[in-house]
């Protein structure tokens, strides 16, 4: 696998680290409040197990999955709920855990949905976010990793067409992979 990457942005002890920084403030923001996390699948895997064990306080998991991405490299741009949580959202404190924040469309539209659901409170952590994302929508991340360049990446969760997920670092792929 490593052969299909042009070049490693992260390894897996530099995002190790951070994951701790960030459930250490997770922690102390959500002191006492039996925070609701909500992973979104398939991505958020790795970045949810290693997030919520890292923690010291109580915390509930759900999962969904939503959709606006095919088997491509780029946003269909029509976002879809594939599995919808089965935890109740009303008077609870959210915290959406995602893998990247792309385009920021994703994001949007999952908000949109949590809040209808009328929760406390509702805020975002990501391992990783691209310019485009801080442009595009108005999506706040609360708790980023990191901000990477706008190449197309795998690893920690991140797949293309399936594969590259199970990679412990981050990396951007060869073009040569997805190019035909």
């Amino acid at each position: 696998m490593a052969d299909d990457l042009s070049e490693v942005l992260y390894q897996p002890e530099e995002i190790e680290a951070r994951v701790k920084e960030l459930a250490a403030q997770i922690d102390s923001d959500y002191a006492g409040k039996n925070v609701l996390m909500v992973g979104i699948l398939n991505g958020a895997v790795m970045m949810m197990a290693d997030l919520t064990r890292a923690m010291h306080e109580h915390c509930q998991m759900d999962w969904m999955a939503i959709s606006s991405y095919g088997s491509g490299v780029a946003s269909s741009g029509v976002v879809r709920i594939l599995k919808d949580m089965n935890a109740p959202v009303e008077g609870r404190h959210v915290l959406v855990v995602e893998d990247i924040v792309d385009t920021g469309l994703t994001l949007s539209y999952l908000l949109d949905n949590l809040r209808s659901r009328n929760p406390a409170s509702i805020e975002i952590c990501a391992a990783f976010r691209k310019p485009e994302a801080v442009r595009a929508q108005n999506v706040q991340v609360k708790y980023l990793g990191f901000d990477i360049p706008s190449d197309f990446v795998v690893g920690y969760g991140l797949d293309y067409d399936g594969r590259y997920r199970n990679l412990r670092g981050l990396g951007i792929l060869d073009p040569k992979v997805y190019s035909g």
